[in-house]
């Protein structure tokens, strides 16, 4: 093998899934992608079950932190060797993480951000060589910053990717600015398009959102759980082959498609959408949540409704040896990924003095799976119908702005400068969230 181009490696660092690219510095051509689980999840599937684990002991932390470089090592292996090249010869790293991934991958101490007020023990970016994290690899490494809270690298790579850039003069910062400040006289813009109204959403088990208004973002993170991502559901599963990634109606019968075309194995995030969506759609499920008795229905799906174990269940595929349905308990898990993810909107439109109507664009982002369809998050009530007028879904938002760190000369300046000027805005025990909770628990019908 060899390594005549000069390469980099992109990573983002999800709690549920890894997503990676090999690059070629000099043109930004993507020589290859990869995809796979974050082995921590038998260690909890969300961050604070993760947290909780490794705050135990010490013992504990070093394994996680062991866990995930062993398979980042493994990722950047693998992403030469099917390219063709020595991985040895690889440039450049640039990971991107929510604050307990980049705490756990650098083996930080975790007591400040598994407590409150939920801060990072480390606000910066790091870099350093992937040897002093154990690898066999001695390749250069920049770990994006965790600005503050739950909000972290992966926030901020999602938005430099997009392009947002800070109109703010260093000298209007004042010296000593760094990640994590939350400098209120940090000014924003969204490219050359000047200051706009934008929402920004990473839809993942830490459910991340961002609001630029009045040349100013505020930042917040929403427990979502895996749901979105189809984790710790009955038939959940990452967005990997055979995973039912749409589910929709085809002359009133129930069709679906799955990652690759092939037999099913479970239904990923979209699928999860798409689901529920169309059991509001045909009253097989009611405001609250609750999957119908098929006495209680008139659409033909309702011979769909089974009872598995104690549990209704809604049967998308069955054959001798497979089962994907979608559990009563599923449903429930939505509902709070659901509420908890508008209710945080709810919070930064307040504090952005702006509403819902005023967005003029909505930017999403997620492990969803190979497509996601917008309406279903309007059918569900993470978005409103301006919202959904507005959206648009993009795939591997914090991947891409990992790429562009890896290819922009100011990358390191850019990024510290727009972590530096996020307004981070926690949502634990605040009234306003509570309230906006309590009320987008429910569907709209």
């Amino acid at each position: 093998m060899s390594s005549p181009e000069r390469l980099g490696v992109a990573i983002d660092l999800g709690t549920t899934t890894i997503a990676a690219a090999l690059v070629e510095l000099t043109s930004g051509a993507i020589r290859g992608r990869c995809g796979t689980l974050n082995p921590q999840r038998g260690r909890g599937l969300d961050v604070v079950s993760r947290l909780e684990y490794a705050g135990r002991s010490r013992e504990n932390l070093l394994e996680l932190k062991e866990l995930v470089n062993l398979e980042l090592c493994g990722v950047v292996r693998r992403l030469g060797m099917e390219a063709g090249v020595d991985p040895a010869g690889i440039e450049a790293l640039s990971i991107a993480g929510n604050p307990t991934m980049s705490h756990l991958l650098l083996g930080l101490e975790i007591d400040t951000l598994a407590r409150p007020p939920y801060r990072p023990r480390d606000t910066s970016s790091h870099r350093l060589s992937t040897a002093e994290l154990g690898w066999d690899l001695d390749i250069p490494a920049y770990i994006f910053p965790s600005p503050g809270g739950f909000v972290g690298g992966d926030t901020v790579a999602f938005l430099y990717g997009l392009g947002i850039n800070s109109g703010a003069r260093s000298e209007e910062r004042g010296a000593g600015s760094g990640a994590g400040e939350n400098d209120e006289h940090a000014s924003f813009r969204t490219s050359d398009l000047g200051p706009r109204t934008c929402l920004y959403l990473d839809l993942g088990t830490n459910g991340e959102i961002a609001l630029l208004a009045g040349g100013r973002l505020y930042a917040t993170s929403a427990a979502a759980g895996p749901a979105f991502e189809g984790g710790n559901l009955f038939c959940g599963m990452a967005a990997l082959p055979g995973a039912i990634h749409r589910v929709y109606l085809d002359a009133g019968r129930l069709a679906y498609d799955t990652v690759g075309g092939g037999i099913c194995r479970g239904v990923c995030g979209s699928g999860i959408l798409d689901s529920v969506a169309m059991l509001l759609g045909e009253g097989l499920v009611d405001a609250s949540g609750r999957l119908l008795d098929p006495a209680e229905v008139g659409s033909p799906l309702g011979n769909r409704l089974v009872e598995v174990g104690v549990e209704r269940h809604f049967i998308i595929y069955r054959d001798a040896r497979t089962l994907v349905s979608i559990s009563q308990s599923d449903i429930r898990q939505l509902q709070l990924a659901k509420g908890a993810v508008r209710a945080g909107i709810e919070v930064l439109l307040a504090r952005g003095g702006v509403s819902a109507e005023d967005l003029e664009e909505v930017v999403i982002t997620g492990s969803f799976g190979a497509a996601l369809r917008l309406q279903s998050l309007n059918s569900i009530g993470v978005l409103t119908e301006n919202m959904v007028k507005n959206a648009r879904f993009v795939r591997e938002g914090a991947l891409a702005g990992a790429i562009r760190h890896l290819l922009a000369p100011d990358a390191g300046m850019g990024v510290e400068s727009l972590a530096a000027g996020l307004k981070i805005i926690p949502l634990s025990g605040t009234p306003l969230f509570e309230r906006h909770f309590l009320e987008q628990i429910n569907f709209q019908q």
